[in-house]
């Protein structure tokens, strides 16, 4: 209904399981995501071949990654998609996340803490959020969009800065709020809407997520 076209790959295996025990009283969410299944050499052969036959502007790489996958295996794919004129937004963490901004991913969207971890730094402040993001700019990445938890959201292009803040609200689980962030901001490039409204509308959308969770 929603013109949603299905190409996943299917194989065989169980999907991981990801768990996350919230703390009402601190605010707190603990995540324990257990280790999926190990995709065969054949089976990366089908995603390889899928993403070859779609016909897309713009392609998500996110995620951690299943045991056996070499950690470049992002920055390859970038390659390759960007190779083909694809523009690619990168959401990661970890050695996945580090190999794959070589390929200069069009946007990456980590978090506050991937952030700290890439840089190897705490980033306490705006100024220095907005530090880190321009250097990684000027690696090549077009932008860089970082979820800051109740702070909002930083954007950083070449020439611009947008921190996006965000009204409080209740948070019983963050399922999904990143991915969120990440779809509003490819709708609102591909609508042509400018920097701030971008932000504006991504931040929107992981609220929305949110707030959906809190009702469940």
């Amino acid at each position: 209904e929603r013109g949603i076209e299905d190409h996943y790959v299917r194989i065989a295996g169980q999907t991981r399981t990801g768990i996350k025990i919230t703390d009402p009283v601190r605010n707190e969410t603990t995540d324990i995501n257990f280790p999926g299944f190990m995709p065969t050499p054949a089976d990366m052969a089908l995603l390889r071949a899928a993403l070859d036959k779609l016909d897309a502007t713009w392609f998500t790489a996110g995620g951690s990654l299943p045991p056996g996958i070499e950690p470049t295996i992002y920055r390859d794919l970038i390659r390759a998609l960007k190779a083909r004129g694809g523009k690619v937004l990168l959401d990661s963490s970890g050695e996945a996340f580090r190999y794959g901004i070589e390929a200069a991913p069009d946007i990456i969207k980590p978090n506050i803490n991937e952030l700290e971890e890439l840089t190897g730094s705490s980033l306490p402040t705006d100024d220095a959020v907005v530090e880190a993001a321009r250097k990684l700019v000027a690696r090549g990445i077009g932008l860089v969009v970082i979820s800051m938890g109740a702070k909002g959201a930083c954007f950083v292009s070449k020439g611009e800065v947008v921190i996006q803040r965000a009204p409080k609200i209740e948070v019983k689980s963050t399922v999904g709020a990143g991915d969120a962030m990440a779809a509003g901001t490819i709708a609102s490039l591909l609508r042509g809407l400018p920097l701030a409204e971008s932000a504006r509308v991504a931040t929107e959308r992981s609220l929305a997520r949110l707030k959906r969770n809190a009702a469940l």
